[in-house]
């Protein structure tokens, strides 16, 4: 068996969503929850020090595939041709092992309903079967995806398996390799005091008698745990409206 993976470039991606709603429209997955490719976006740092994550996961059809181990009904297993990891649906009784024991979150429900069958990305094999690439790939403008034979990925990109707020590669030897983004650098000099002054100031055409946006800099630089939505990434949300925030970009 040849093990096919994917290529992920961080520095690439922008975050549009492209990847996830491709693969919604290929597989006729309706709105919400059921996502094979999930694109997550969260913010870090605060002002004048702020960065924006960008990470889209699908299932990296792992060596290992500790979700086929985990479910105890055997609905789970890596084919031969490709080493696709699949979900035989008719096996299936929604126990969620799976899910618990993957540690990408790539195992997807189309609700919290226990009774519901585990879905995830089938690596696309109905498309490879036409000689065709994953569509995921096909649609990511900014080309921050590429797929093909795991070593020959290695050999062009490198052996990367891990990303900041990634698991370690070493349990599960994803079949995929990453690039991480490219370190934040001032482009243009600018005064962060300036700004926050800027900031509080009402504007020209304002009542004189108007008090300014804030007072405190400090709520600003050092905004308070729970002011920012997203401040973090969570990987594996627990509910189906955890993963819709993690994931939505105003979809």
């Amino acid at each position: 068996m040849t093990q096919y993976g994917f290529f992920f470039d961080q520095s690439r991606c922008t975050g549009c969503h492209a990847c996830s709603i491709a693969c919604k429209g290929w597989y006729d997955l309706p709105p919400g929850p059921l996502k094979y490719m999930r694109v997550y976006q969260w913010e870090q740092g605060a002002f004048p020090n702020t960065r924006l994550g960008l990470l889209a996961v699908n299932c990296y059809h792992c060596e290992n595939p500790v979700c086929a181990t985990a479910c105890p009904n055997e609905a789970i297993f890596k084919e031969d041709k490709y080493g696709a990891v699949l979900v035989d649906q008719e096996r299936c009784e929604g126990e969620r092992e799976c899910w618990d024991a993957c540690p990408y979150g790539a195992i997807v429900y189309p609700s919290d309903k226990r009774d519901e069958k585990a879905q995830k990305c089938t690596m696309c094999v109905d498309r490879l079967e036409e000689g065709l690439i994953p569509i995921c790939v096909t649609a990511c403008s900014l080309r921050a995806l590429d797929f093909g034979p795991v070593e020959e990925l290695r050999k062009k990109y490198g052996e990367l398996d891990t990303l900041e707020g990634l698991p370690d590669g070493s349990q599960t030897r994803p079949s995929v390799v990453f690039k991480p983004r490219d370190g934040k650098k001032q482009l243009i000099p600018w005064d962060g005091n300036k700004v926050l002054e800027l900031w509080q100031q009402r504007g020209p055409f304002a009542a004189t008698d108007l008090p300014p946006t804030f007072t405190d800099k400090d709520a600003v630089t050092r905004p308070a745990p729970g002011t920012v939505g997203r401040d973090r990434l969570v990987l594996k949300p627990k509910t189906a409206e955890e993963l819709m925030v993690a994931t939505r970009n105003d979809e």
